[in-house]
């Protein structure tokens, strides 16, 4: 018997190494709205978090209202970003297919905070769409997105599974603690460098386990 129903995958992070590319685009813009940071600081405040969840901050610093224009600008140039440079994980597709073919159909998901069209562009962009047909949820279509746990208690709904019988991986501590709010088995992913939280991090948030390696995922699913 296995340990776990369904596997929740966040994707920024987890599925694709996108967080340093969406960081430098908003640090980018950020300079040019009049707040310089490093690129560490920008991780350290943004790193899975919706960029409108950090409005008043951006505000106080640049001195200027957080726009929809503004906002369309960034989406713009981040998402050109990704298409040209983004890559999948390393061993992230063979995890996923892996824990695909050991679980019944349809019983994986990707469940991230961020918009659906930076989402399905990365998927696409990293060939990683065809293993999640479609059970794609996005924190922007939700009420709340992390770390409130909505967008795992809808991708669990969808999936027809318990959040209790759900194993999500993150590599956030604001994901980590958007799984664990849902009643879900969180595994972080802490393989380390730019981009990643430390396990410390995500342990501190509630991660049940900690992996450095996406081929570890696989055997989690095994009943203790």
């Amino acid at each position: 018997m296995l340990a776990f129903d369904a596997v929740l995958f966040d994707c920024d992070g987890v599925l694709v190494d996108s967080e340093p590319i969406t960081h430098r685009v908003l640090r980018e813009l950020l300079a040019e709205s009049g707040w310089v940071m490093t690129e560490e600081e920008c991780l350290h405040i943004f790193l899975g978090k919706a960029v409108r969840s950090e409005a008043a901050r951006i505000e106080a610093n640049t001195g200027r209202p957080l726009t929809d224009a503004w906002m369309d600008e960034f989406y713009a140039r981040r998402n050109a970003a990704l298409a040209a440079e983004l890559q999948a994980i390393p061993g992230a597709a063979e995890a996923v297919a892996a824990v695909r073919a050991r679980l019944l159909p349809g019983r994986i998901a990707c469940a991230s905070g961020a918009d659906r069209v930076k989402v399905e562009l990365q998927l696409d962009k990293t060939g990683l769409a065809p293993l999640f047909e479609g059970r794609v949820f996005s924190g922007h279509e939700v009420p709340r997105t992390k770390p409130a746990p909505d967008v795992y208690l809808a991708a669990a709904a969808a999936l027809g599974v318990p959040p209790a019988r759900c194993l999500v991986v993150e590599d956030s501590a604001t994901g980590v603690t958007a799984g664990v709010a849902a009643g879900a088995t969180v595994v972080g992913y802490s393989p380390g460098g730019l981009g990643h939280q430390t396990a410390d991090a995500l342990r501190a948030a509630g991660a049940a386990q900690i992996i450095v390696r996406m081929d570890e995922l696989p055997g989690l699913l095994d009943a203790a």
